[in-house]
């Protein structure tokens, strides 16, 4: 199939591309990176009448440190994630996730707010924000307003974005000397989607945790914090005895689901093994 026809305008800012979205009455859609929407036009999933370019706004693009965060432009693109110091030095779990996300081809055109507004359960960065307690600004007519991640994802493929607004940054605290990382996955073949994936961000002093926060992918419908492990974890160390308790527990807190070739119960085993491997870094690094 082919895309139906539709009216294209490049804006020169984002209240441009804003103010162009209400005046084609929400019969409009964003394109940045279009790694998402040119398959779902090319099927006429979606119909827009409008198309609406946004991917050369300077005031979306590019890494900065503000007010004690790291600032993601939305329209960074992922290879800019995989490849930047900035985010090796004050987002080390960004830096880990971001050789797993797909292949070369998309990472150099996929953009890092397209990733968070499409929400895909099975994508790297959703669950790796969620991880790292980062929060969204969003754009509209009425102005900016910012979203925690927790709060960000609601369902599949939903988000806290309304009709005709902007990702136009995603802001991440910044590492510290106690922070320690952790990230991997299980999938078939390198770049296809994971079975589960998961990423830790934790501090660590003196070979105690004093902060962990843990994010799954591939596990439901949105990102997944597994609240009961972290808490579970904290105030410890990393003993294979602590390991194991934290493995139990996940295996009663986290509800995965499954499909025709992974079902809920392989899913579960193969976070618990992920766990296990992920903490057992964490400690051997500390």
């Amino acid at each position: 199939m082919k895309a139906r026809a539709f009216d294209y305008m490049r804006p020169k800012c984002v209240q441009e591309a804003l103010e162009a979205f209400v005046s084609a009455d929400g019969d409009a859609s964003y394109i940045a990176g279009g790694q998402s929407l040119v398959p779902a036009l090319a099927l006429r999933l979606q119909a827009p009448g409008l198309l609406i370019d946004i991917a050369r706004l300077d005031e979306l693009r590019g890494l900065s440190i503000a007010g004690g965060h790291l600032r993601i432009g939305a329209t960074t693109r992922h290879c800019e994630i995989l490849d930047s110091d900035l985010v090796r030095e004050h987002a080390p779990l960004l830096a880990k996730a971001a050789p797993f996300v797909a292949h070369p081809a998309i990472r150099n055109k996929g953009t890092f707010g397209g990733s968070l507004a499409l929400a895909d359960p099975a994508s790297e960065f959703p669950a790796m924000a969620l991880a790292l307690d980062a929060f969204i600004e969003i754009a509209s007519v009425e102005g900016n307003r910012r979203v925690g991640a927790g709060d960000f994802f609601i369902d599949l493929y939903e988000t806290a974005l309304q009709p005709g607004e902007i990702v136009t940054a995603v802001y991440v605290p910044l590492a510290t000397a106690k922070t320690r990382t952790a990230f991997d996955e299980l999938a078939r073949r390198r770049g296809d989607y994971a079975i589960v994936g998961a990423g830790i961000d934790a501090e660590m002093q003196g070979g105690f945790v004093e902060r962990m926060r843990i994010a799954f992918l591939s596990v439901g419908s949105t990102p997944v914090r597994v609240g009961a492990v972290e808490a579970a974890l904290t105030g410890r160390q990393l003993t294979p005895e602590a390991i194991r308790q934290a493995q139990d527990v996940l295996g009663t807190e986290l509800d995965p689901t499954g499909d025709e070739h992974t079902p809920p119960e392989m899913r579960r085993h193969l976070a618990r093994v992920l766990l296990g491997r992920l903490l057992g870094r964490l400690e051997a690094n500390r």
